[in-house]
């Protein structure tokens, strides 16, 4: 398995699913039982014996035991019979109404035994898809039953128990070691450690005081907290990721649609190819063996638990798809344009090098400047500060400060001047050191008391897990574009690094969107990443729009996913579950065909009875259902602490 190993990429992604501070565990398989409806396992138990009482009771004298049939059929065929009739009223094709024909028909003929067993398993059938439904569902409202149902709010000196839902921005809410974050908003007294990993999906966490920000979702793990909630209920950004799932849980993706089709079409080849056959043989049994063995169960009920599993998987690892929709244009993308900045790039400049004058050490060089910008509120003046501070360097204050706009500072520290900025502000700047400001790299010359003195060179960091990301995206035959608005030598040098080929500078928000429309144009699926206001524009008009969730609002409005962590890993993984979740349901179509198709000839000629081609219709039924099954992620219980 390779570093750049799709399926490697998303088991990582995986690996990195939240654990609520190491309190989750498995489900108890038991639990099981107690999800099946207790009315509908005793009617197929009940209809079961039935055929038992009916198979045994037919070889003896006594005629009267077609009554035990009757009364199998009546309870056994009842919610097939209801089903059958909505459908009937909504002028549609379905299987109930299918194998509801293939029970009647078989009872008429006084095959009680088949009639009954048929009913058996359809009803077992019903069970199985049901079970696998909920486990889809429950798989995504595991996310939406993480926060507390009631919160203890400040009032005075004291604090009282509230629901969450009536928590208001501005009310001070406590939450006790071991709790769950319920709004976003910023400390307002406490210190403690919280894990942010269903927020942002860093796993290690985060140390926060007064005045720091916290999201809803959180676990609170070592003190006690006081947090003054800014943003509630479906405006925090868990209620945001909530209200995203349960779109993606009411969507319909278009496979989805044209499974639904396909099924009635497969039913209404069965019932042509019954009547062919009676018409042919007029043998009753195997024109119900006909009717009975098509199914299209597993294409109706494993299309849409392939799409929820796909989206719970997703969701579950750092991701949400806010449609199933949007999952099926991801899954057929066949190329990717990435901003640059806050995508590919951190969206911050840090410090990447210092060059002193001969003479000068890099500590030196360091300390000069980061006093002259201490008052700078340019992003490379903090950059530079902040860089200072964290190698234990002291950070004076200026004894004068002047900032000269597109030039650099000036000022006064020690008693000597300081100059810092471009060439045009810091004189005899050295060939090597305007080289080096070339490509991904932004040059800071420091000048002291007329004298060059250093340069300090700033980049804004390619993200850890951008080369990767990229290699397994191309690995998946994506072709794989940047657009930025940033000029292009810069560019150029990021896309080296990343092994892009295929670079747009220069270009502003509409002319984003132009080379969005012009991949399509050519025919491809574009599936656009950003996060920024500038990229809501290509978001927005390509096939599939995918946000930063450290991204501007704009921009995770505009998308169709949105990657929580911002973890482009977490981008490969959804990728190759999608496109897995396609794979699965293809297969699901073709088996399908194939299974029926084989079946009907087989029970044509007389080689399928009735009862066989009840359990080959089960039995692949069960089949396709469990392939799409296998999507769904691990379902977990936590503690419910607040």
């Amino acid at each position: 398995m390779t570093a750049t190993d799709p399926e490697a990429v998303a088991d990582s992604a995986e690996a990195r699913e939240p654990r609520d501070g190491g309190q989750n565990v498995r489900e108890d398989p038991r639990s099981v039982w107690r999800r099946i409806d207790r009315a509908d396992a005793a009617r197929t138990l009940f209809t079961g014996l039935c055929a038992a009482v009916t198979a045994f009771a037919s070889a003896w004298p006594d005629r009267r035991w077609p009554a035990v049939a009757v009364v199998g059929l009546a309870v056994g065929c009842w919610p097939i019979a209801a089903e059958a009739w909505e459908d009937l009223r909504h002028r549609k094709m379905s299987m109930e109404l299918s194998m509801l024909i293939a029970v009647v028909a078989a009872g008429a003929i006084g095959e009680w035994v088949t009639s009954l067993v048929i009913a058996a398993f359809v009803l077992a059938a019903e069970i199985l898809e049901d079970l696998s439904k909920d486990r889809g569902r429950d798989a995504l409202t595991d996310l939406m039953a993480f926060l507390p149902e009631t919160v203890r709010v400040r009032r005075g000196d004291g604090t009282q128990g509230l629901p969450l839902a009536e928590v208001r921005p501005g009310d001070v809410v406590v939450v006790a070691p071991g709790g769950r974050v319920p709004v976003d908003g910023t400390v307002a007294a406490g210190r403690s450690s919280v894990d942010q990993s269903r927020i942002t999906g860093e796993p290690l966490p985060v140390d926060v005081s007064a005045g720091e920000t916290v999201y809803a979702g959180s676990i609170n793990r070592v003190g006690a907290l006081e947090i003054r909630a800014e943003r509630v209920g479906s405006d925090s950004s868990y209620g945001r990721i909530v209200e995203a799932i349960r779109r993606a849980q009411s969507s319909q993706a278009p496979v989805q649609r044209l499974a639904d089709r396909f099924a009635a079409y497969l039913v209404y080849l069965a019932l042509a190819g019954a009547a062919v056959t009676f018409a042919v043989t007029r043998d009753w049994t195997a024109t119900i063996s006909v009717v009975v063995v098509a199914g299209a169960c597993g294409i109706a009920a494993g299309t849409p638990l392939a799409v929820l599993a796909a989206i719970a998987r997703v969701a579950r690892s750092g991701a949400f798809v806010k449609d199933g929709a949007h999952l099926e244009a991801l899954s057929q993308a066949d190329a990717i344009v990435f901003d640059k900045t806050g995508t590919l790039t951190a969206g911050a400049p840090a410090v990447s090098k210092v060059l002193p004058a001969p003479g000068t050490s890099p500590e030196d060089l360091l300390t000069v400047l980061a006093a002259a910008e201490s008052y700078s509120e340019h992003p490379l003046g903090e950059a530079v500060v902040e860089h200072a501070r964290s190698l234990g360097l002291p950070v004076a204050v200026p004894e004068a400060f002047e900032y000269e706009p597109g030039l650099g500072i000036r000022a006064r520290v020690g008693g000597r001047a300081v100059a810092a900025g471009g060439s045009a502000l810091v004189p005899d700047v050295p060939e090597a050191a305007e080289e080096g400001g070339e490509g991904v790299v932004t040059p800071i010359h420091v000048d002291v008391d007329g004298a060059y003195a250093g340069t300090v060179l700033l980049a804004d960091a390619v993200r850890g897990s951008a080369r990767q990301a990229v290699a397994a995206l191309r690995a998946m035959g994506l072709e794989v574009s940047m657009v930025t608005g940033d000029r292009e030598p810069t560019a150029r040098a990021v896309a080296r690094q990343l092994g892009i080929d295929r670079v747009h500078a220069g270009l502003l928000p509409d002319e984003k969107m132009t080379v969005v429309d012009a991949l399509r144009s050519q025919g491809r699926r574009v599936a656009m990443i950003g996060d920024g206001v500038n990229d809501a524009p290509a978001l927005a008009r390509a096939d599939v729009g995918i946000a930063m969730g450290s991204g501007t609002d704009v921009a995770r409005d505009s998308a169709d996913v949105v990657l929580i962590s911002s973890n482009l890993d977490d981008l490969v993984a959804t990728v190759a579950v999608a496109r897995r979740a396609r794979r699965i349901v293809a297969f699901n179509f073709a088996g399908t065909v194939a299974v029926d198709l084989l079946g009907m000839m087989l029970a044509g000629i007389g080689l399928l009875t009735p009862i066989l081609a009840a359990l080959v219709h089960v039995g692949s039924e069960t089949a396709f259902i469990l392939n799409s099954a296998r999507l769904i992620p691990g379902r977990v219980r936590r503690s419910r602490r607040a």
